[in-house]
């Protein structure tokens, strides 16, 4: 039995709907990330090290 993620939305995701943003579902082994606009069409998954590289990579530019 698969559990269905649990996505999360950024604290910067914007005015209004808030619908001007990305979504991440934290997963054992990767994290998933779908468009807020469109959440039923398809997902991008990366292994969590690699996304954590990422984030502390976005969060080092001015």
């Amino acid at each position: 039995m698969t559990t269905a993620p649990h996505w999360s939305k950024s604290s910067y995701s914007g005015g209004n709907d808030g619908n001007n943003c990305v979504e991440i579902a934290d997963r054992t082994s990767h994290i998933a990330v779908r468009d807020s606009k469109a959440p039923t069409r398809a997902t991008l998954t990366f292994p969590t090290t690699a996304f954590a590289t990422f984030l502390e990579a976005v969060k080092r530019q001015p």
